[in-house]
């Protein structure tokens, strides 16, 4: 299947105006496939040639204005169209596939009951394996849809749904938008309805997860009534749909898809195990983003790819903002600080680096974009709004936003479009010249500050080196320790000033004696890598925990990080420093982000043999200073985060044994689903368990969550003949696995602990990445990228390997793209070892 390029996407666009679709789905008959029929009205406005996008098992009928044509002419997914100027209907009817990947009208039945689930997603380009279509984001329609299904199912649409006889539905006409927002959700669904605003609000989930979701139904619909109220109040654009469902679906790729009217969301989202505080909060991000979306991406719709930040950026900051501004989570720019904004850091840094706003010619077809759905589009694109709105204020930004929507309601709009909006609602700024600056570009500029006391002036000075080419409103935090408690940080002031793209260094003066601690981007404002003199990390290392604001907290733990990444702080002075502070930390979500840096990328990366061995028993040490510090309650999502690093580092078998005999951790939390899989995928790492218990614990746990534990386990297993069985279950070709059991058996395979077992699997990798992600396409291949790639063995053997597989020009674009990442990651994690 040939991707839609951007220059048959214009021509296409110049030839028709799409008015309406009506599409009827049969899902009654088959597990492989469903019946699809789609008419659609247009014009055209001049005599041409065209093509329908359609990927069918079976092409049945095609017929143009009442003339049967030949359903042979079908070719690489393209129906070819010989058009007079005019008015047309074309009616077409075909089998689609099922998919288990993700792509299309994925299908899943529930281990826990045996029911079957459905769901589609249209995103990008899978529009034409659900029905057929003209795929492209600018040829806007109505679309009325109907759904014939097993009587006992729910169907839901972008419309409402209404049921009209025994297994029909019909969903109502949607105003106009883009094939690839189009959705259906059908299934045996549990449902929790409310009414807001005067319209009809809707949770869905599978029916064995019903009472998970009756617990959280309180928490969710408060979080959509506040976050809905807050857009309704900056927005001057109505809510542009007919009713708000949010369906938590399984085997979902994304965290969510935001259909109008109609969320899809991963069904992780509904806990059926403990959650941090963190997490919830995370949940309510993701709620208020894909609401984001309802304006920005399906009312106001990209015109090509090359703007997808104009859907994802904005979602995201939106996202955040509004959970700020509307919800109990006031502190979640701590989060997006620590944890999200990192995202957009590692991928600015590597070689595939593209601007937020790339150049249209960047972007050339379907199959390049999706490379753009990145820490890019979506992290460094949040922080340059946030820049933005801090620069501009507030109010005139959301001017500029709100004379975008009434200008392009219901249509399409451009980079372009978005600027001049901006710029009329703020005319003493050069908003032009700040979007080239920061949309226009790539890289993370970087602020240095040095400071000195000034004996002649009776105060300090911090001269701060700014290496880059953008324009910054940011914040310069003084702190000085609190005499008596060195381990503790009090304010002495803040400042907020604007940088000019062109000023290489600036200026701090103050008064009294020098600071211990000058922090640059305090508040985290600004996209920048911040680095500390000398005397500013002195004083951080003995009293970081004792900043007194998370988010400044926030600030120095990611310029440690970036410190490590960057070859300039060793990943066991880090360690020091979170061994250090961490035990003191009140804030969740640094605890959680600290945490999982430690864990996932210094140790398992960036260290090895003794080393890690030693990093390992470090963060054992630390997670139970947390469970010290936490015992008796109080701080349940810090506890629970201790917990779940204890379990996946611990190499104390004996003890790991009786906790998991006990049930519990001493001191609590039990030991639910997820902790209990936790704990088993570690004891199988050492090797301390085998099939027998992996057997048992799926046999008490039927869940589709147990399953992908269970293939966890069995893959990570030191054994032999457990590495092979796990291989040709991803690689052999009979492709079985779905999406999600295919990405946990991927991260069951690589242990570091099993170096021996699986360096002859590390350069047989890359072939078999090609070949996998050719049969299964897009999705597989990124989770076999991103998943699979063998860092376990890290060396420079897999270097070369990997360097030879890309010269000989991967053919799916989504490896190709995620391999040369990981490669790029895979060559610093070598020059900080080299360093070391």
């Amino acid at each position: 299947m040939s991707p839609l390029t951007r220059d048959e996407a214009q021509l296409r666009a110049r030839l028709l105006d799409v008015h309406e679709y009506t599409v009827d789905l049969d899902v009654t008959g088959g597990e492989e496939s469903f019946g699809s029929s789609s008419m659609v009205r247009f014009t055209a406005r001049s005599a041409g040639e065209t093509f329908l996008d359609v990927r069918p098992v079976a092409l049945r009928r095609v017929v143009l204005d009442g003339v049967e044509l030949d359903v042979g002419l079908l070719s690489g997914g393209r129906f070819p169209l010989e058009l007079g100027a005019g008015q047309h209907e074309l009616r077409v009817e075909a089998r689609m596939p099922y998919s288990r990947v993700g792509e299309g009208m994925h299908r899943f039945t529930d281990p826990a009951d045996g029911r079957t689930y459905l769901y589609s997603q249209c995103f990008l380009d899978d529009a034409p394996r659900v029905y057929a279509c003209f795929d492209q984001p600018d040829l806007k329609a109505s679309f009325g849809v109907s759904v014939s299904a097993p009587a006992e199912w729910t169907v839901l649409g972008n419309g409402v749904a209404e049921r009209v006889g025994e297994g029909r539905w019909v969903c109502a006409v949607t105003p106009r938008i883009s094939t690839y927002l189009v959705a259906v959700v059908a299934g045996p669904y549990h449902s929790v309805r409310a009414e807001h605003g005067g319209l009809p609000f809707g949770l869905h989930v599978r029916a064995s997860l019903a009472e998970f979701l009756d617990r959280d139904a309180a928490e969710l619909l408060e979080v959509t009534r506040q976050c809905f109220d807050r857009y309704r109040e900056i927005f001057d654009e109505p809510y542009p749909f007919d009713s708000y469902d949010q369906a938590f679906v399984p085997e979902f790729n994304a965290g969510a898809m935001e259909n109008p009217g109609l969320v899809t969301l991963r069904d992780e989202k509904i806990f059926r195990s403990a959650a941090t505080e963190t997490e919830v909060q995370d949940r309510a991000v993701t709620v208020a983003h894909e609401m984001a979306h309802m304006w920005f991406g399906d009312l106001v719709t990209l015109r090509w790819w090359d703007d997808v930040w104009l859907n994802e950026s904005f979602a995201d900051y939106m996202g955040y903002q509004v959970v700020a501004d509307a919800t109990r989570y006031r502190d979640v720019w701590t989060d997006f600080g620590v944890a999200r904004k990192g995202w957009g850091y590692d991928a600015d840094q590597r070689g595939s680096t593209h601007p937020v706003a790339p150049e249209t010619e960047s972007v050339p077809d379907t199959a390049t974009a999706l490379l753009n759905f990145d820490g890019i589009s979506y992290a460094k694109g949040a922080s340059a709004l946030r820049q933005l709105v801090a620069w501009l204020g507030e109010k005139a930004f959301l001017a500029g936003v709100n004379e975008h929507f009434g200008r392009h309601r219901f249509g399409n709009a451009t980079l372009a479009d978005f600027v001049d909006s901006m710029a009329r609602a703020s005319a003493d700024r050069d908003v032009h010249g700040w979007a080239d600056a920061w949309l226009r570009t790539t890289g993370v500029d970087t602020f240095t500050p040095v400071v000195a006391g000034d004996a002649a002036a009776g105060g300090w000075r911090a001269e701060v080196e700014h290496v880059g080419g953008r324009p910054h409103r940011l914040g310069v935090g003084v702190y000085d320790r609190v005499e008596g408690d060195r381990s503790r940080l009090v304010l002495r002031e803040r400042v907020e000033r604007d940088v000019a793209a062109d000023e290489g260094a600036f200026s701090v003066l103050g008064e009294g004696p020098r600071p211990d601690l000058v922090l640059v981007n305090d508040g985290d404002l600004s996209y920048a890598k911040v680095r500390l003199d000398e005397g500013s990390w002195d004083t951080v290392r003995g009293a970081l925990s004792g900043l007194p604001d998370g988010l400044s907290r926030a600030v120095v733990w990611n310029a440690a990080r970036d410190m490590v990444r960057d070859g300039q702080l060793a990943p066991v002075a880090y360690l020091e420093a979170v061994r250090a502070h961490l035990p003191a930390e009140r804030d969740e979500s640094v605890v959680q982000a600290v945490l999982w840096f430690s864990r996932v990328q210094v140790t398992d990366r960036f260290l090895s043999g003794r080393e890690r061995a030693g990093a390992l028993e470090l963060l054992v040490g630390v997670c139970r200073a947390l469970l010290e510090r936490t015992e008796g309650g109080g701080e349940p999502g810090v506890r629970l985060t201790a917990v779940r690093c204890l379990l996946a580092s611990s190499s104390d078998v004996a003890e790991l044994v009786a906790w998991r005999s006990a049930g519990s951790v001493p001191g609590g939390p039990v030991l639910d689903a997820e902790l209990g899989w936790l704990l088993l995928q570690r004891l199988s790492v050492l090797g301390a368990v085998g099939e027998e218990e992996i057997a048992a614990a799926l046999a008490a746990d039927r869940s589709a969550s147990g399953e992908q534990g269970a293939v966890w386990c069995r893959a990570a297993l030191p054994d032999a003949a457990a590495k092979a069985a796990a291989w040709e279950a991803l690689f052999g070709g009979a492709d079985t696995l779905s999406n999600r059991l295919f990405r946990a058996t991927l991260q069951g395979f690589w242990q570091p602990e099993q170096v021996e077992l699986l360096v002859p699997y590390a350069c047989r990798y890359f072939d078999a990445a090609v070949g996998v992600s050719e049969r299964r396409g897009a999705e597989i291949a990124q989770v076999t990228g991103r998943d699979g790639f063998p860092f376990a063995v890290a060396g420079d053997g897999v270097l070369r390997r990997g360097e030879e597989c890309l010269r000989s020009d991967v053919g799916v674009p989504a490896l190709a793209r995620v391999l040369a990442d990981q490669l790029d990651d895979l060559r610093q994690v070598l020059a900080v070892r080299d360093a070391g």
